[in-house]
């Protein structure tokens, strides 16, 4: 008896979600249309001359008429708001109603068009929540992304968001790992990292980009007699291949790169199924040693990367010098 009210607890269940899911996908659809009219009319009134600026007065005139009738949420701010919806998406179909009018009024605040279809693509195709928008926002998703892009990646990079094709896509420099409040000058150890980052693991995720896993950390590798630890081993679907992670305090070191190829071949030859890509290693460390990488991996490496981290979030500036950095070492090491 007990099972059969479960089965139909379970279905009851089911029904309710998918109902207020489609309830939900009505109302909010119906709400961005309401808007996006609005700021219509507020524009065709000023006969699409795109400059011109509505009247304050007439706006607070408007404003008072319409909350008199309907209630709250038509200030004379959501009404400039709503304008703006209209002159940044002047073509309805180019409105997504996967995306909800809190998505939007984060998207609004970005004023560059290619940025803002980024973030937008983002949204949609790996469904970010409002919150999570405003942590890749604030994270300079984007501008990471894009540095190291050449032109038609980064036409690519607007259009279709990012985008996964290769191992190295899978790779940011830096990675941004506010998220662990861990102050930059404080004494902390590589196993402190790997605790607050299990500790955060969703955030660390998001951070990680499409398509990843969590398979384990300190997943034991067992060569004869002697055991080895990988701090983390991810898994990407899109890629379709392992991807493993050490924490490194400091440099990297040429010992550090030659576990992470051990690491890499062990599991392309033990663990990864014929129909799947070759493992991908990841050293995360808190300063590169560009020379060192470069001569202790082969020239056709296509797998192992080193790559940065830092623990609060980076401004424009910090991520232009130290692309320039990154230039002057390379130049220096041919």
């Amino acid at each position: 008896m007990d099972n059969q009210i479960d089965q139909i607890f379970d279905n009851i269940k089911e029904l309710v979600i998918s109902s207020r899911n489609r309830v939900y996908s009505v109302v909010n659809t119906e709400m961005l249309n309401l808007y996006w009219h609005i700021g219509k009319i507020i524009m065709d009134i000023q006969q699409g001359e795109k400059k011109a600026h509505y009247g304050d007065y007439v706006l607070e005139r408007l404003s008072e008429k319409l909350t008199a009738e309907f209630g709250k949420g038509f200030s004379a701010r959501n009404l400039r708001t709503m304008r703006k919806f209209y002159l940044v998406y002047p073509i309805w179909k180019t409105v997504s109603s996967k995306l909800s009018w809190s998505h939007y009024l984060e998207l609004l605040r970005i004023e560059e068009e290619p940025k803002r279809k980024f973030y937008m693509n983002e949204c949609i195709n790996s469904r970010w929540s409002v919150r999570e928008l405003q942590r890749q926002r604030d994270s300079l998703l984007y501008e990471r992304l894009l540095l190291s892009r050449n032109k038609e990646k980064v036409l690519e990079l607007s259009e279709k968001g990012q985008v996964l094709r290769e191992s190295k896509d899978l790779v940011k420099d830096p990675f941004v790992l506010e998220f662990l409040d861990i102050k930059e000058n404080s004494e902390y150890l590589e196993g402190d990292l790997e605790k607050n980052i299990l500790a955060h693991l969703k955030e660390f995720l998001l951070e990680l980009g499409k398509g990843f896993t969590y398979i384990g950390n300190q997943v034991r590798l067992t060569l004869e007699e002697d055991h080895f630890y990988p701090d983390l081993v991810f898994y990407n679907r899109l890629l379709k291949c392992f991807v493993i992670i050490d924490l490194k305090m400091g440099k990297v070191t040429p010992q550090d790169i030659g576990q992470m190829q051990m690491y890499v071949h062990y599991y392309d030859r033990e663990i990864k199924q014929e129909e799947e890509n070759s493992t991908v290693g990841i050293l995360l460390s808190t300063t590169k040693n560009e020379t060192v990488v470069k001569y202790t991996l082969p020239e056709d490496n296509k797998n192992i990367f080193s790559t940065t981290y830092q623990l609060h979030l980076p401004t424009e500036q910090e991520l232009i010098t130290a692309v320039e950095e990154e230039k002057k070492n390379f130049e220096l090491s041919q």
